[in-house]
């Protein structure tokens, strides 16, 4: 039913289009939110691959899905270190 996903899928389709579009993978879901225009999420992408591991450099991802799950935009919001403290 167009505009009954639950968050679960939301998410699953988020991290299938955000990858496809940037050949990143994702590293963790930062936030899900619902509201009248669709779904907000904060994706954490693995931008490049470091040893140690806390050298990665993840960077945030802004994503807005609309109520049916088709992607509407998405905007990198912020680049870190794995290993750095954020606040």
């Amino acid at each position: 039913m167009p505009g009954n996903l639950n968050a679960a899928t939301i998410v699953n389709v988020a991290r299938e289009q955000i990858t496809a579009l940037t050949g990143m993978p994702v590293d963790t879901v930062s936030r899900v939110l619902r509201d009248t225009n669709g779904w907000m999420l904060d994706l954490e992408l693995l931008e490049m691959k470091r040893i140690p591991d806390s050298n990665d450099v993840l960077a945030t991802y802004q994503v807005h899905l609309d109520a049916d799950g088709n992607l509407m935009s998405f905007l990198r919001t912020n680049r870190y270190y794995r290993g750095q403290v954020r606040q």
